[in-house]
């Protein structure tokens, strides 16, 4: 690290910190504690000892301190990178950007924290920590002084990307910082909901409250989707992985401080976490959106265009997103939606509702397809079963499905929170982001029982279906989400067996691949045996009755039968042939608890 990067860093560090105190001002009450600008008190250039005048003055000294680290960069940057614009630049623009801080802190004083100037205040230091991060990036991005970096391997969407991340973010925090300086913080005192609702009334402090939501969730939604694009790039960078880690970790942590900030009725240290928070994902997200157009970053090599060039007929373009949702496996999914509703209703719910809670349950399933068709992409080149699939057949581009997935998947929640209630529309979106951060993005290429975890997802549907109908979970529902969850690694490691040589060639770690056949059929007829286990547990637990009893033992019976024969015998066809049963067990098996639930009450239940 040269002497020029260590001090950029250092003005860079002091800044933030700087930002992160301002946060412990306003958090502690302590923005008047110095009465008078510039000295402290009157007359005093020190504060006179009380609480708020120390965190008050330790705010004005670390201006001091930024001032003099600023001045000595921009005086290093004028002796060695005259000819590098993109270091003289931001080091220069950071001597007008720190007294301007500080003449707005003045404002501040005088006019006794008014909400316009507070918000001023806060929006010039996010362009002082913008800068002075920019320029220690940069630094770094320099193959030697006087030298331009070569953009060599940028990648320009990525980069756009990032940048719009960036802006959406900063937008955000000069709205937070508008409703804490209107102390709008409680205009609604429920977390995540506003008075009850998704949408609430809005007027007045309502609307400033509801507009920082809105931003944290698109925000967080670009985020997500920087992190995704960051490690599916085919020349994979490190520091756009690390960074675009770091920036959902940040983010994860400030949704929760922000929850704590309403549940505690904003506690200072609440407040303070809340900020200095902000400013740490501000710095990060400017710091990403940097690399990302320097030479560390690596662009995806061009794909084909898709057919014609981007130019097929409506109906081809059609067809190709509605395969990028796998509808074959959605119908699967949504088998165990329906029943899950009837057994919580004990009889037919709304139409209305069943409707809207498949239409947005498709909707989020085609999300988490449509988001593990992009990541999965180099898989479906060489497997022979994916092959035709809409990415590998250049049918459409890999933006646009990633683009498409994430639209699912934001229109999925809001309609399931409109149409049906938030614990449904956060149980489909929990399932979409353990389908493609834990299963796809994790276990799928790491562990061969990526399956039996990853089944989780496929399990949520029944989650789903009883979350709608009772606005909530019971213990029937997680019972049902058990089944399926215990269904999946049988029905899967079946489908395995059949295509062992693709998974092989695609490096995927299923576990007739790592473990071989012998031990993948003893591990379905172990698992056969789980699931009959518990698909009798729903009996005394969902108060069930003789149909889905009698049910579920012959279904279940058969289904560990042929296991058995599986594992003695262990051929293609029978491997195959328990596939095919299981997914007319699971179908038969669900429809069995629906048409149970409708029986009258004075029939045999448990």
């Amino acid at each position: 690290m040269t002497r020029f990067q260590k001090l950029t860093v250092a003005t860079a560090a002091t800044t933030i910190v700087l930002f992160a105190v301002g946060g412990l001002v306003r958090g502690s009450g302590s923005g008047l504690g110095c009465s008078s600008w510039p000295t402290c008190q009157p007359g005093r250039l020190f504060p006179s000892g009380t609480m708020h005048s120390l965190i008050e003055f330790s705010h004005r000294f670390l201006v001091f301190v930024v001032s003099v680290l600023a001045a000595a960069t921009a005086v290093a940057a004028l002796r060695s990178f005259r000819s590098v614009p993109q270091i003289l630049a931001p080091a220069l623009g950071s001597i007008p950007l720190v007294i301007g801080q500080a003449v707005l802190g003045g404002i501040v004083v005088r006019t006794d924290l008014n909400p316009t100037w507070v918000t001023a205040h806060f929006a010039v230091a996010l362009a002082l920590v913008a800068d002075v991060v920019y320029l220690a990036a940069s630094s770094f991005l320099q193959e030697a002084p006087g030298v331009r970096a070569s953009e060599h391997g940028v990648d320009p969407a990525f980069a756009r990307l990032t940048l719009a991340t960036t802006v959406v973010t900063g937008a955000l925090l000069l709205v937070g910082t508008y409703v804490r300086a209107r102390n709008a913080g409680l205009a609604f005192l429920d977390w995540p909901l506003m008075d009850g609702k998704l949408v609430p009334a809005l007027g007045g402090a309502a609307t400033a409250m509801f507009l920082h939501r809105v931003l944290a969730a698109l925000a967080f939604v670009l985020a997500l989707y920087v992190a995704i694009r960051a490690r599916a790039m085919a020349n994979r960078s490190k520091e756009l992985t690390t960074l675009s880690t770091i920036t959902i970790a940040l983010f994860v942590v400030q949704i929760l401080v922000g929850a704590a900030n309403v549940i505690t009725r904003l506690r200072p240290a609440a407040v303070v976490a809340h900020v200095a928070f902000s400013v740490l994902i501000w710095g990060t997200l400017v710091t990403l959106a940097t690399v990302a157009r320097g030479p560390a970053a690596r662009a995806v090599a061009p794909g084909p265009e898709p057919a014609g060039g981007g130019r097929g007929n409506l109906r081809d373009t059609v067809t190709a997103y509605v395969a990028l949702t796998k509808p074959g496996i959605i119908g699967l999914l949504l088998i165990t939606t329906v029943p899950a509703m009837v057994l919580a209703t004990r009889g037919l719910p709304s139409p209305w509702l069943i409707l809207a809670t498949l239409a947005g349950g498709t909707i989020a399933a085609g999300s988490a397809n449509a988001i593990n068709m992009y990541l999965d992409r180099d898989i479906d080149e060489v497997m022979r079963r994916t092959r035709s699939r809409p990415l590998p057949a250049h049918m459409v581009t890999e933006e646009q499905t990633l683009a498409f997935g994430f639209a699912l998947g934001a229109f999925s929640f809001f309609f399931l929170s409109i149409t049906v209630n938030v614990l449904a529309a956060t149980l489909a979106l929990s399932a979409i982001a353990f389908y493609v951060f834990v299963y796809t993005m994790w276990l799928k290429r790491t562990t061969a029982q990526n399956i039996v975890i990853g089944g989780a997802a496929g399990a949520a549907p029944a989650l789903v279906g009883w979350a709608a109908v009772t606005g909530s979970v019971g213990l029937p529902a997680l019972v049902l989400f058990a089944i399926v969850f215990a269904w999946t690694p049988p029905h899967f490691w079946a489908l395995a067996m059949r295509f062992q040589g693709d998974y092989a060639s695609a490096g995927v770690p299923m576990l007739p691949v790592v473990k071989g056949e012998e031990e993948t059929r003893r591990q379905i007829f172990l698992y056969s045996l789980v699931l009959f286990g518990t698909t009798l547990l729903l009996a005394p637990v969902g108060h069930m009755g003789i149909v889905y009893l009698v049910t579920a033992i012959v279904l279940g019976g058969a289904f560990v039968r042929r296991a058995l024969v599986l594992w003695r015998r262990g051929t293609p066809e029978l491997a195959w042939g328990l596939f095919r049963y299981s997914i007319w067990y699971l179908a038969a098996l669900f429809g069995a608890v629906a048409v149970d639930a409708l029986l009258p009450a004075g029939s045999f239940r448990f």
